[in-house]
């Protein structure tokens, strides 16, 4: 798959690019790149039938933070790729943005739980989609900034970070926030 990519630079060390695409034909070396999968609490995947029926039945393999919670919103869980040209995928459950109390604290902590999950996992290579900014109706101008402002904390501790984002209107949108926040 060709994607429409733009780089942007949060430091000497790492790569910020915004992509036009979609996220499940991401890779970069399948050995230390990983795609974020937003998830429900239950980690019922939707979007992922190219990894195979193994993926789901890793996220039936962690435990339940309470019942029929394997993944509380804002928080991370990662697992292998599978059949995904990637070498795992971490899942994060975003905010219903009319529904949830604070959700921008739960967005940023979606953000923020991936890269530590990242990081802990020796990911050198991260994607993530617009997390909350579909049925959730996360406002993406909003998402963004968050987002990138999110990411910007940890950007000496990846080589690249992606965003894959699936339309036109979302990646017009990351791609003029982030050079408002990177190089304004």
């Amino acid at each position: 798959m060709t994607f429409k990519v733009q780089t942007l630079s949060f430091s000497t060390k790492t790569s910020l690019k915004i992509s036009k695409g979609d996220i499940s034909r991401w890779c970069v070396d399948r050995s230390s790149d990983a795609i974020v999968s937003p998830t429900n609490e239950i980690l019922l995947l939707g979007g992922f039938t190219a990894a195979g029926p193994d993926l789901q039945k890793a996220c039936y393999q962690i435990p339940e933070a309470q019942p029929r919670v394997r993944c509380p919103p804002g928080e991370a869980r990662i697992t292998p790729g599978f059949k995904l040209p990637v070498s795992h995928v971490i899942h994060t459950v975003g905010p219903v943005f009319n529904f949830h109390c604070n959700p921008e604290d739960i967005l940023r902590s979606a953000y923020k739980n991936c890269l530590s999950v990242g990081k802990a996992n020796n990911i050198q290579y991260i994607a993530f989609p617009a997390i909350s900014c579909g049925v959730s109706q996360y406002p993406p101008d909003e998402a963004a900034t968050i987002a990138i402002s999110t990411v910007k904390e940890f950007a000496n501790d990846f080589k690249e970070v992606h965003f894959i984002l699936f339309t036109d209107d979302i990646y017009n949108v990351w791609l003029k926030k982030a050079k408002e926040l990177l190089q304004g």
